[in-house]
């Protein structure tokens, strides 16, 4: 399973590089997007994956058998984050993309006022 994981993450970590590479706007915050859930991705592989086991101790259970929930709660958060500075982004580009109409960014060179 950890090989799965471990091709899983570098698919989405590859293909977030590429599209980041893109000339655009778009393609950018989808490339940011991919590399965000790569990450959580591998936080969640760094947490033991554990069949059948919840991340709650009583007593009589074997803590080998049961997985992290930090990691849990740490990829909860960042997809919080994540979300909302994608939602933040989209925005931004929607802006640009009203006041320039174009999402090139080799077409958006100038950042003075007088040309928007």
């Amino acid at each position: 399973m950890e090989i799965v994981m471990a091709l899983i993450v570098g698919t989405l970590y590859a293909a977030g590089v590429y599209m980041i590479r893109r000339r655009s706007l778009v393609k950018l915050i989808i490339g940011l997007a991919l590399i965000g859930h790569a990450s959580n991705m591998l936080i969640f592989s760094m947490g033991d994956l554990v069949r059948g086991n919840a991340p709650l101790l009583h007593e009589g259970v074997d803590i080998a058998t049961i997985a992290d929930p930090l990691p849990q709660a740490l990829i909860l958060t960042a997809i919080v984050i994540g979300f909302g500075a994608q939602a933040f982004a989209i925005v931004l580009i929607r802006r640009v993309y009203q006041r320039i109409g174009t999402d090139d960014m080799d077409k958006i060179t100038s950042t003075d006022r007088t040309n928007l």
